[in-house]
């Protein structure tokens, strides 16, 4: 390709099945696949519900052999993927179903890519933190079943894990992790904790409005082959779209979804909206709270959240992404004014341009007050002193940082993370 800027954009999508009752479809939806043996991804917690169990039933009556995987991790690390990758290639499967959250539906995506590529899981993690590997053909059928509505990994091209020996947490990403089909069902989320439901929206909202304000995908200079389209191109059109519906669900039902957990309206909407903003992020990219959230979830492993189970401290990941994002909007600001009072209008149903770079933060402080979010990072267990660390570790993820309308310096990031030490 000639020099110059991009001129091409791309958006691809999971198909999703939505609606109560959708999982009764899943043994269907696996043998439309072509699915004859299928490696069960879930955790521990979602096993002891039952619902593993109800799908294992519904793919045996389709005459599809199950092989089950429970033991993933709420913070998925390279032992606990390369132990479901283990299993699928001891089993021969042919497919995989996830059922959980971002972490099983992580695990299944990278158990697919080592079974169906076998290499070590580091070689595919993105770069500097691991060798960037990319799969040279498709994976196997994935079918995606979500019970939490926040990370949208049904609907995108990323999974994510910690890497404790390196006090970091990364990623693999590569358009073909992307699931087959996913069946979204919003009854699946009755189940959920106020606190789990809050930090997986908060989740969405960053997705959203992080996708609403990147840089545009033709700011990017022309790639030299089709193969060096990065996956986070950059805010377009298409994805516009669907971030947007996204954040007007997120200010308009999350607040809703978190009061009352048979509040069916509301918890559809959520788990609808997860699944529109990992469309429009997996088009158009996260950058600076998505940056920064990698090192306060990886370097230390002292906050025990509640309503999360207890068996290891971790930061849930919408806690990670939403402390920062009020500096990280407040800074991006001065890049795409116009865009920051857009995504201000769709969360809280009015623009306050009279509050200029202030506004988005105020609608992010008021809504995580509102669902009982962390504060800040001290409450997760930071203080000043470890400021120069999180800085190390947000700038390795320059694939991040590249996609923001405004690109950070150090100093940058070590003012975004002061001013989110206490957000009030």
């Amino acid at each position: 390709m000639a020099a110059g800027r991009e001129t091409v954009f791309t958006l691809e999508a999971t198909p999703v099945k939505f609606g109560p009752g959708a999982v009764e479809d899943a043994g269907w939806e696996l043998k439309r696949l072509g699915v004859r043996r299928v490696l069960l991804v879930t955790d521990p917690g979602v096993a002891a519900l039952g619902l593993p169990d109800r799908v294992a039933a519904l793919a045996a009556a389709e005459g599809i052999e199950v092989v089950r995987f429970e033991d993933s991790r709420v913070e998925p690390t390279l032992d606990s993927f390369q132990q479901a990758a283990d299993v699928a290639v001891a089993h021969g499967v042919d497919g995989f179903v996830s059922i959980g959250g971002g972490s099983a539906i992580d695990t299944a995506k990278v158990a697919n890519l080592v079974a169906s590529h076998p290499a070590p899981v580091m070689d595919y993690v993105n770069a500097p933190v691991g060798g960037g590997r990319k799969p040279p053909s498709p994976l196997m059928p994935h079918l995606a079943i979500p019970t939490t509505s926040g990370t949208g990994s049904e609907a995108t091209t990323v999974a994510v894990l910690d890497i404790p020996e390196l006090r970091v947490k990364s990623g693999i990403s590569h358009r073909y992790l992307r699931p087959a089909q996913a069946i979204v069902d919003p009854e699946l989320t009755r189940t959920l904790p106020p606190e789990v439901t809050a930090s997986a929206g908060l989740d969405v909202v960053c997705h959203a409005a992080e996708s609403f304000l990147s840089k545009p995908f033709d700011a990017r200079p022309r790639p030299a082959t089709p193969d060096d389209r990065p996956p986070y191109q950059g805010s377009n059109p298409v994805a516009d779209v669907w971030s947007a519906k996204a954040l007007e669900y997120g200010g308009r039902y999350l607040r809703r979804a978190v009061e009352n957990p048979d509040d069916m309206e509301a918890r559809g909407a959520m788990m609808l909206a997860a699944s529109l903003a990992g469309v429009g992020f997996g088009s158009a990219g996260v950058h600076i709270p998505h940056a920064c959230a990698y090192p306060i979830a990886g370097l230390k492993h002292l906050y025990q959240p509640p309503g999360y189970p207890s068996d290891h401290p971790f930061v849930p990941h919408g806690h990670s992404v939403i402390v920062t994002a009020p500096a990280a909007f407040r800074f991006t600001y001065e890049a795409m004014p116009d865009r920051h009072h857009h995504v201000t209008g769709l969360l809280t149903g009015s623009r306050d341009e009279q509050a200029g770079a202030e506004a988005l933060p105020n609608a992010l402080r008021e809504l995580m007050r509102d669902v009982g979010a962390a504060r800040g990072i001290a409450e997760l267990g930071y203080d000043a002193d470890d400021v120069p660390a999180l800085v190390d570790g947000a700038l390795k993820q320059q694939r991040l940082l590249v996609i923001a309308p405004r690109e950070p310096s150090a100093e940058d990031l070590r003012d975004i993370f002061t001013a989110s030490l206490e957000n009030w």
